[in-house]
């Protein structure tokens, strides 16, 4: 009975691990703020956000176009992962009160000039949109599914206009098809029909907002849901002089119960024209409690790709685990045990091929400093990640929480140096080193060195652009803060305490002078090698790095840490395996030179991430400037370069155990 209970103990925190993982694969989070109870008529203090773009990928503080405008602009508090991703939150004119439904409520009255109608024409030409906040909840326009019995996509923001053509037939649609359809006319430049007309521009002048609540039957108040809103274009009209005071539309009346349904006589944008912007406001009672409300957000409708992506990592890895198993049932019990009893002498030549090498197989590679470096790094990545995702799966790293993930991961870096230091410090000493200081400054200083050469150049662009997303230089002491004042230090600290730790001790000794090693086969080449090991890797993870660069490019939500913990896994296993078995082939035809080879053997695989990379750049979007363009091609150079370094830093790490493992369960005469 003591095996079959002591096999149940065991299989209880897998089980209850697997179950942790399935449930945050789909979107499991904490709501990160507190709720807010709202009585009827209390003021909603709607905010404006970032102008944003997939075609751009510049934002743009809201006010920079000739938008209507509150008495005096309030910033609001902002922290470090908002500011770098160019959020720039403000108060907004928006006027809303609980439970007030408002029709055609007059905001301004604006007349553009030759430079505010350029402005606006620009926007639209790059499908800008805007983004508002209510109660910690972002707008969205709902898109219904051609199944309606589906819930409807949710699309962050709303366009600030159209461009296209207007046909004369909106008018008639209108009767028997939604607005959209009269949209559709306006729009069918963009696919080459009506060329016959003139291209115009239109804008989002009327806003149809939709706030969602759930009521407290107990208390009488009501929390906030949802926020939704439908734009539409009109060329507003009114009698008479204009007055300020109590402004009456023709075309949009709440006394006439006279509303905007469509968009029949778009707002043209145009030198001199004339804009009066205007919104309704409808309240909705909503089955969605308060701490659901981000479902809708976060639906997730592709999981069985996310699944099949699983399954096909899981493949790779089965087969490399059977790989790495029978090679260590060769090495550790046919060499070990039976060495003295090989059958034939070409078995014998087969088998002791990696045995040779055992005097120089521990001899340190040339540039140790940098390897030293290098792994250390890779250290910190992975402390940073693998943290990182366990808050992010517990539900810590709430979607509300603007900007906490990239905060998070930022400050997780930092704290990581002391294990960099410790890292690289402890192989270092292996090596024989004795200026453990030197490689301290080296590992605090490279990596992130590099990161803030591109860091700073892309940056100047943004600058020179007048984007929102520039970082300021008050934010830009503030990093160099963290990474001097903080970083840096721990990097010391992890150091010393390293360096002061006994040496790392070989289980073999290693010969004065160097073996000579043997011609060898086409295969065994050492940049063939390397390119083929990185094979794997990136095809245990590439189906959800589409979802990722989605997500990042496409401006929207990725939050199934649940699957990206498991694809993280098996890339670990992936990379340890895949360098273990190309270290047993490369030992065993007596080529020793394993250090650098078994570090870019995994690494390999951000080569292929960048060419995916620069795959998706091409095939899914639609990036046309050159500065966009260099902007996603500098991102994804830093987030290649950071995958180089952990997954060298894994497959290292992995054959040095490997190698370890083996020469010291032999008997060296």
């Amino acid at each position: 009975m003591a095996p079959r209970a002591r096999s149940r103990s065991l299989l209880l925190p897998i089980c209850t691990i697997l179950t942790i993982l399935i449930h945050g694969a789909h979107s499991f989070y904490l709501p990160g703020v507190a709720p807010q109870d709202f009585i009827n008529g209390a003021e909603l203090m709607v905010k404006v956000n970032k102008l944003t773009s997939i075609k751009t990928q510049l934002p743009y503080s809201y006010y920079t176009l000739p938008f209507c405008t509150p008495s005096k602009i309030v910033d609001s508090a902002e922290n470090l992962g908002e500011v770098l991703r160019g959020d720039r939150i403000e108060n907004s004119p928006y006027a809303f009160n609980m439970g007030d439904a408002k029709m055609c409520n007059v905001l301004c009255r604006k007349t553009l000039d030759s430079k505010t109608a350029k402005a606006f024409k620009e926007k639209i030409d790059d499908e800008y949109r805007v983004n508002m906040i209510l109660d910690n909840l972002p707008l969205v326009v709902p898109i219904q599914r051609l199944d309606q019995e589906s819930p409807p996509v949710y699309q962050l923001g709303y366009h600030v206009g159209l461009k296209g053509q207007y046909s004369g037939v909106c008018a008639l649609l209108h009767l028997n098809f939604p607005f959209l359809m009269c949209w559709f006319f306006l729009v069918l430049t963009l696919s080459g029909y009506m060329q016959s007309k003139e291209e115009k521009y239109f804008i989002h002048n009327h806003l149809s907002f939709i706030v969602k609540y759930h009521k407290d039957p107990q208390s009488n108040s009501a929390r906030i849901v949802g926020f939704e809103v439908k734009p539409f274009s009109v060329k507003h009209a009114y009698e008479g002089k204009w007055n300020d005071e109590k402004p009456r539309l023709t075309t949009c009346d709440p006394h006439t119960r006279h509303t905007v349904v469509n968009s029949n006589t778009p707002q043209e944008v145009e030198d001199k024209a004339e804009i009066i912007f205007t919104y309704d406001v409808e309240f909705q009672d909503s089955d969605v409690k308060w701490a659901s409300r981000w479902d809708a957000y976060l639906l997730m409708t592709d999981d069985q790709i996310h699944w099949f992506s699983i399954v096909n990592s899981l493949m790779i890895v089965l087969f490399l685990s059977g790989m790495v198993a029978m090679i260590m049932l060769r090495t550790l019990y046919r060499d070990i045990s039976k060495y003295n009893e090989l059958e034939t002498q070409e078995e014998a030549q087969e088998e002791t091929g990696w045995k040779l090498v055992h005097g120089d197989v521990f001899r340190p590679p040339s540039n140790s400093d940098l390897l030293c470096v290098y792994v250390g790094t890779g250290v910190q990545f992975f402390g940073m990640i693998l943290v990182t995702m366990i808050f992010a799966i517990l539900g810590f790293l709430s979607p509300s929480n603007r900007g906490g993930l990239m905060t998070a991961m930022l400050l997780l870096w930092v704290f990581m140096g002391i294990f960099a230091g410790y890292a690289s410090t402890r192989l270092y000493k292996m090596f024989k080193g004795s200026e453990w200081k030197k490689i301290a400054l080296r590992t605090a200083v490279m990596f992130p060195g590099v990161v803030s050469a591109i860091f700073f150049v892309l940056n100047a662009l943004i600058w020179g652009q007048k984007s929102s997303g520039a970082v300021p230089f008050g934010t830009m002491f503030a990093l160099i803060f963290l990474w001097f004042g903080i970083s840096v230090p721990l990097v010391f600290v992890g150091s010393y305490i390293g360096f002061k730790k006994p040496a790392i001790e070989d289980p073999v000794k290693t010969n004065k002078i160097p073996r000579q090693i043997p011609e060898q086969a086409w295969y065994m080449n050492p940049a063939f090698s390397i390119l083929i090991g990185g094979i794997l890797p990136f095809g245990a993870v590439f189906i959800e790095l589409f979802f990722i660069l989605t997500s990042i490019w496409l401006n929207q939500f990725y939050y199934i840490f649940g699957f990206l913990f498991l694809v993280f896994a098996i890339l670990l296993v992936t990379c340890a395996e895949i360098t273990i078995v190309l270290c047993y082939f490369q030992l065993c035809s007596e080529d020793y030179l394993w250090w650098w080879r078994s570090y870019l053997t995994s690494g390999s695989s951000a080569l292929y991430l960048f060419l995916y990379a620069t795959f998706y750049f091409f095939t899914k979007l639609e990036i046309t400037k050159l500065v966009s363009g260099a902007l996603y091609f500098g991102y994804m150079l830093i987030a290649s370069y950071a995958f180089f370094v952990l997954t060298g830093t894994i497959g290292f790490y992995a054959c040095l155990w490997f190698t370890r493992l083996i020469y010291s369960s032999v008997k060296i005469d």
